[in-house]
């Protein structure tokens, strides 16, 4: 029971936070689609639980991207004339998430299951809050993007926002060519049960969640010049992806369970310590 109003009162917490950035931003608009987000993930959690599956998970999380960047920009239509600013930075994300959901979508239903949701599931107060903190990470990483969209002027395409794409380009190639690295080693039954360590991936441990930080960062620059006051905060975004990716639900785990695999083995004991967990080239500062 303890755990249990544990899980609703971070769920709650997680809610709270995302929708007071919104308020923020002094933008309706932005409220309303923070809203929206949280509301699709608490509808489809109810199927989820029920059928005790974790297989829409992912693609909930890209679908809402794309739901709620289409409706602020619609709305910001409606109010002003086109703005090939806000419909390139629109294109980003959308872009980015019908690629990353289509590929996680994928993966997770030749994999069977997501081991991560083993033991949330049969829980239902932690997996709805596993639901409520997809939410979150929605808006939160979206939502310096919505409010350039939904800014008076639209989104200011000038040296920053051009930078910025630049950025963010970088990013996604990084995040599709580390994917599929790592899904071509996988499909070759000689490396069953192996790590992959070629390719981006002799550079960084995790180069897909490099290429992920990389490309937010680059909508947080494209959305810089259109904001102003309190909508400042939202350029957070990066730095929770960061957070969100190192200790919360990537790294941390996928380096324990590295461990548990192959952390007899010489040769992966090798791997990570010449091979940066995160950033490339980092280990040389460390060296210095």
């Amino acid at each position: 029971m303890k755990q249990a109003l544990l899980n609703l009162l971070f769920s709650f917490i997680a809610f709270s936070i995302a929708y007071s950035m919104a308020l923020l931003t002094g933008l309706q608009i932005i409220q309303q689609a923070v809203f929206i987000a949280f509301l699709i993930q608490w509808i489809l959690f109810i199927p989820a639980f029920y059928f005790q599956t974790e297989k829409f998970y992912d693609l909930t999380g890209s679908v809402t991207y794309i739901t709620i960047v289409s409706y602020v920009s619609f709305q910001s239509y409606i109010l002003m004339d086109v703005n090939i600013g806000s419909i390139l930075l629109a294109s980003c994300i959308i872009l980015w998430a019908i690629r990353l959901g289509s590929f996680l979508f994928t993966r997770i239903h030749k994999a069977g299951e997501d081991k991560r949701f083993k033991h949330i599931k049969p829980s239902p107060t932690r997996f709805f809050m596993t639901w409520t903190l997809q939410g979150m990470w929605v808006s939160i990483c979206s939502m310096c993007a919505l409010t350039a969209i939904a800014s008076k002027n639209g989104v200011i395409h000038n040296g920053y926002f051009y930078g910025g794409m630049a950025v963010f380009i970088f990013g996604l190639i990084v995040e599709i060519i580390a994917d599929w690295q790592k899904s071509t080693f996988r499909k070759n039954h000689e490396n069953k049960d192996q790590f992959i360590s070629h390719g981006l991936w002799s550079y960084s441990r995790h180069p897909n969640y490099f290429g992920e930080i990389k490309l937010w960062l680059g909508i947080s620059i494209m959305s810089f010049s259109s904001l102003s006051g309190w909508q400042y905060i939202t350029l957070i975004s990066p730095l929770f992806t960061y957070l969100l990716l190192v200790y919360v639900s990537g790294v941390r785990i996928l380096e324990i369970s590295g461990m548990e695999k192959w952390g007899h083995l010489e040769n992966y004991q090798k791997y990570i310590n010449k091979t940066p967990s995160l950033f490339p080239f980092s280990n040389l500062f460390k060296n210095k």
